[in-house]
């Protein structure tokens, strides 16, 4: 149904001055293309409100019934995931070419709105998706990168963001995750903490340092799967937002092939401060 509703939205083009006023307020990025007009902050298009009722009523009667137990159990249930998926609400922003819904930032904003009036760790985890996993691949990510993962990102596999550490939560690029080229990989080794999605992500983008003479201008993102041997260690818990997880990650020689470097070496503080300043205009949305 979100699919059907996706494909109106990318028939309509939209942009608001307000919004892109707002929007340039945290990030010059987060409104991309200037010939689109966006709705504004008090009204909608039908096909926004179409989109907004299917995601509701998939919050209400697939997210509603399950909200206490994981709660309680501080725990995602694996079927709320596969129904997001299966929903098209992990690729919200991703090209249909890679098995996402295209659909546009407003978009975006109003599912996780809308899943935050249910259950704001269902929110959360599929904001951190969307908002900062997908979007530095579309942005940044190579031609080859972008067909290998994005197709993955929005069919199947959850994604998670890894650039807190213990020693770097409020200075995120003091990071001390190092990585070393060995080959045609490169080897990395350190802890992240407090990373959402970690316990169910199956495809981590992680920050490491690959020169750490030059400062925060050696930090460069990779591209890692569970399997390759990422170490999900403990489980914070937490006084609300139970059932969305955050957790310790720790990685002892984790070898990653050198072509899952996005950006570029050493462009990894760039990505991340872009991004995230993006990300917080999604953020607000699951208040």
């Amino acid at each position: 149904m979100f699919r059907a509703a996706s494909r109106s939205l990318r028939a309509t083009k939209y942009r608001p001055k307000r919004l892109v006023e707002l929007a340039r307020m945290f990030s010059a990025s987060a409104i991309r293309t200037e010939g689109l007009r966006l709705s504004s902050l008090d009204t909608f298009t039908e096909e926004e409100n179409m989109f907004r009722d299917s995601v509701k009523r998939f919050a209400v009667d697939v997210v509603g019934p399950k909200v206490r137990e994981m709660d309680e159990k501080e725990s995602m249930d694996p079927t709320i995931i596969q129904g997001l998926f299966e929903q098209g609400l992990m690729g919200i922003e991703t090209s249909a070419d890679h098995g996402g819904a295209e659909a546009s930032f407003v978009s975006a904003i109003i599912a996780i709105e809308e899943l935050a009036k249910i259950d704001p760790s269902v929110s959360v985890m599929c904001d951190v998706h969307n908002t900062l996993v997908n979007t530095i691949l579309r942005k940044y990510g190579t031609k080859e990168q972008q067909d290998k993962w994005l197709p993955l990102l929005s069919e199947s596999k959850l994604g998670s963001f890894c650039l807190s550490e213990p020693v770097s939560g409020s200075d995120a690029f003091a990071l001390q995750t190092r990585a070393k080229k060995d080959g045609d990989h490169w080897v990395i080794n350190g802890s992240k903490m407090w990373i959402t999605n970690s316990h169910e992500a199956e495809i981590f983008l992680i920050f490491a340092n690959v020169d750490p003479s030059k400062g925060y201008k050696g930090i460069t993102c990779f591209i890692a799967t569970k399997d390759m041997g990422v170490q999900i260690a403990k489980k914070e818990e937490k006084l609300g937002i139970r059932a969305s997880s955050t957790c310790t990650l720790n990685f002892d020689d984790l070898r990653i092939p050198a072509e899952n470097i996005i950006g570029g070496e050493g462009k990894g503080y760039k990505l991340a401060i872009e991004i995230l300043n993006e990300g917080r205009s999604y953020s607000m949305s699951t208040l």
